[in-house]
């Protein structure tokens, strides 16, 4: 997709905040600090649109993005070791589950999971609950520029093993900073979209 134009338009924490608008959404989750800020930013052809932040759990709202007035992208709080307490890990839980499985304009999930390690714990289970909703997953391994290139497929055996991923959704290996797999990542949210370039 070309983009022309791209801004958040509301940081939600309740469904009677989401925007009122019948586009199709795409959902981005992943754990704190996994580059979710950064794969936003690249997509969008952005220097700072999304807000990145070396300190985990920034991220606290649902934000709603934007794109082209023809879609929307749902940057959903990181999960993982963010520093913040159990009633506010609770309070984020029930916000993301209210959004997944109560939101009919949401297409389908990027899940990023960071190239370099196996997914987590919170990775497979993230995993396991979009698949649990039947909502069309995309896997994005980020960082991938911190890995030498020959070592890229060992590394996506293992992101596919350890999340026992579903043979029909798509694996990209991304680069915020080289934007290796950004055409594959747009070619896989128009599809889920029916958003054609």
């Amino acid at each position: 997709m070309k983009v022309t134009s791209s801004e958040i338009v509301i940081s939600a924490v309740k469904p009677e905040q989401y925007p009122d608008l019948d586009l199709p959404e795409i959902a981005l989750a992943g754990r704190s600090n996994v580059g979710k800020s950064s794969f936003i930013n690249k997509l969008l052809n952005r220097k700072n649109l999304a807000r990145t932040s070396s300190k985990p759990g920034k991220t606290q709202t649902l934000n709603f993005y934007i794109i082209n007035e023809v879609l929307h992208f749902v940057d959903v709080p990181g999960y993982g070791y963010a520093k913040v307490s159990k009633s506010e890990r609770d309070a984020w839980g029930k916000m993301i589950e209210t959004y997944f499985t109560k939101r009919r304009q949401l297409c389908a999930a990027v899940l990023l999971v960071d190239l370099r390690h196996a997914p987590s714990k919170d990775d497979v289970m993230m995993y396991e609950f979009l698949k649990h909703h039947d909502i069309p997953t995309i896997v994005v391994a980020t960082k991938a520029d911190k890995i030498p290139k020959g070592k890229w497929q060992k590394h996506m055996k293992v992101v596919r093993e350890t999340l026992d991923k579903d043979p029909n959704d798509p694996l990209i290996c991304f680069s915020s900073e080289t934007g290796q797999g950004k055409v594959e990542a747009w070619s896989a949210i128009e599809h889920y979209t029916n958003l054609k370039k």
